[in-house]
């Protein structure tokens, strides 16, 4: 139970630094310890260490250095250069003015996000936030309303995406073993809810400010900075040669920085001074923290506890198979984590006690983790959007909340209506 009352304790004070603007990697890494002291019940000593290293490099299991933190630590930080030389070269300021002469009253606030959303990879937010940032002062938005804007549409496609990693792998045999075009038939009464809230907050901001209509007439020639965040798009094909997901990524986007430059024309020097102002290790930093963090949650075991807990009090079996997997992704910040190993296999055993069919089930736990994961202070994209916009994620929870209780409840009023057994 110690376990538990220190990943509580862990995320009061992550949420509390967070908002006193302590660097989060940093904030990421005293929860991982607070967790390792409170569960030294059930782990030794030594275990919190090996824990840490083993989240970042190294595995004692089979003694080989491990890359997969780091690949994805430096995916985020190229990611973060990319999109700082598009801002620094005027690509974003030409890409938002072609975008601006097809969406009108502000859709580009949900395009460009939605845009960037089809690159499923940790912390995509990152593309589109100086694109958000720009076009949102345009209409006057605050920093929080902007990052609102930008997480939410940026997983705008999450519940139907066939090639995000949650939806392929909750599909597999070792879980539900149902045909994936199946479940986005039933996740699709959520994905077009989660598109109507976003639209409904959208058109509530754009009310509270004054707009700023201007005729624009149709520009193609800006498009072509889609290239550089759509071009890393291509390079996902390659994991199913045998290249790792974060690789191909990291081959994409550094495609996408030298492919900028010839898109701007800029001489080199220029182009080299942007890169070189862009680079910044905070990012790979706060990587590595949360991985730690969700490495050394796994460990303490308060999976296992939560879903006792949950066993043994008087809730029906439906609010249970739906209130661990949001837990879940809300506790890890990770789609992944929450919805595979942790979640499916903790509510199984309620299945029965439903009176709904696995398809509606595996509906509710996909849509449920998601939502969950979507608002996690640890989110990836949350603190990579919110870092970028000089704001922290904490703030966003005034939309969030009431934005992610709707969209779960439309899902959960369509399962119960149409997977009854």
């Amino acid at each position: 139970m110690l376990n538990l009352i220190g990943v509580i304790i862990a995320f009061i004070v992550i949420l509390l630094l967070i908002r006193k603007k302590i660097s989060f990697g940093l904030t990421l890494l005293l929860g991982s310890f607070i967790i390792g002291v409170f569960s030294l019940e059930v782990i030794s000593p030594i275990d919190i260490p090996k824990t840490m290293i083993e989240a970042s490099f190294y595995s004692f299991k089979t003694h080989q250095i491990i890359t997969s933190t780091i690949e994805l630590a430096l995916l985020m930080t190229l990611i973060y250069v990319l999109a700082k030389c598009m801002q620094e070269t005027g690509a974003i300021e030409k890409l938002i003015t072609s975008l601006r002469s097809f969406f009108s009253k502000g859709g580009t606030l949900a395009v460009i996000p939605a845009i960037y959303g089809l690159m499923p990879n940790p912390g995509g937010s990152l593309f589109s936030a100086p694109l958000v940032d720009t076009e949102g002062t345009k209409y006057h938005l605050d920093k929080d309303q902007k990052n609102f804007l930008n997480v939410w549409f940026r997983h705008i496609w999450f519940p139907i995406y066939p090639i995000s990693q949650a939806m392929i792998i909750i599909c597999s045999v070792n879980f539900s073993g149902i045909p994936m075009g199946t479940l986005i038939l039933a996740n699709f009464i959520g994905f077009i809810a989660f598109v109507i809230i976003g639209f409904l907050f959208l058109e509530r901001f754009l009310r509270l400010h004054p707009r700023t209509r201007e005729p624009a007439p149709k520009n193609v020639q800006g498009l072509v900075y889609l290239l550089p965040p759509i071009v890393p798009l291509l390079f996902y094909p390659l994991k199913y040669v045998g290249l790792p997901e974060t690789r191909c990524f990291l081959l994409g986007v550094s495609v996408s920085i030298i492919l900028l430059y010839f898109l701007t024309k800029n001489n080199w020097k220029t182009y080299r001074g942007i890169l070189k102002k862009s680079l910044t290790g905070k990012l790979a930093f706060a990587v590595f923290g949360i991985i730690i963090f969700q490495e050394m949650f796994k460990v303490s075991g308060v999976d296992s506890i939560i879903s006792q807990m949950m066993s043994s009090v008087a809730f029906p079996a439906l609010i249970i198979v739906i209130f661990i997997p949001f837990l879940l992704g809300a506790l890890t910040g990770s789609d992944f984590g929450a919805l595979a190993p942790l979640s499916y296999s903790l509510v199984a055993p309620f299945f029965s006690f439903t009176g709904i069919t696995l398809l509606g089930l595996t509906s509710l736990i996909f849509i449920s983790s998601f939502l969950g994961y979507l608002i996690s202070p640890i989110h990836l994209c949350n603190v990579l959007s919110s870092d970028y916009l000089k704001t922290d994620t904490t703030r966003m929870y005034k939309y969030f909340i009431p934005a992610v209780v709707a969209t779960l409840c439309v899902q959960i009023v369509f399962v119960i209506f149409l997977f009854r057994i």
